[in-house]
């Protein structure tokens, strides 16, 4: 199981890509932090999800 921010998702062997494909995120208005590291946009094709893992996706808003 990997948690993504704070809830235990079974994803292990998928890569961000690949999970982020199922989600709603817009992956041009997110950052995505993997055990504490930021995982770069160029990294999400071959950053591949552990067990154990723990993932934040934080998506940026824009406003006025």
């Amino acid at each position: 199981m990997i948690k993504v921010n704070g809830v235990e998702v079974d994803i292990a062997g998928k890569t961000v890509t690949e999970y982020l494909a199922t989600t709603n995120y817009d992956p041009k208005r997110i950052a995505v932090e993997r055990n504490g590291d930021i995982v770069f946009k160029s990294q999400y094709d071959v950053t591949v999800l552990e067990e154990g893992d723990s993932l934040e996706i934080v998506s940026f808003v824009g406003g006025g």
